[in-house]
């Protein structure tokens, strides 16, 4: 890996019984490869998902504005 950057996390201890369980028989060479790989699996999901809701919510508010210009043509005191 070349650029990467080393951090510390704390986890449960459940947590690091299980992430053992899955180097041990899930093909990780390592607590860190299946870490990154969770936190890759993680990223992709995520980001997804927050693109998706910024669209909705640009969504949202064109449709408000929308709302506000129709009201301001049409509704005027």
């Amino acid at each position: 890996m070349t650029d990467t950057e080393k951090i510390t996390v704390r986890l449960p201890k459940r947590f690091l019984k299980e992430l053992d369980f899955l180097v041990e028989v899930d093909d990780f060479p390592s607590r860190s490869e299946a870490i990154r790989s969770a936190v890759r699996d993680m990223l992709y999901y995520r980001v997804e998902l927050a693109s998706e809701k910024a669209e909705k919510m640009a969504k949202v508010e064109r449709a408000m504005n929308q709302a506000k210009a129709v009201r301001d043509e049409y509704l005027k005191p």
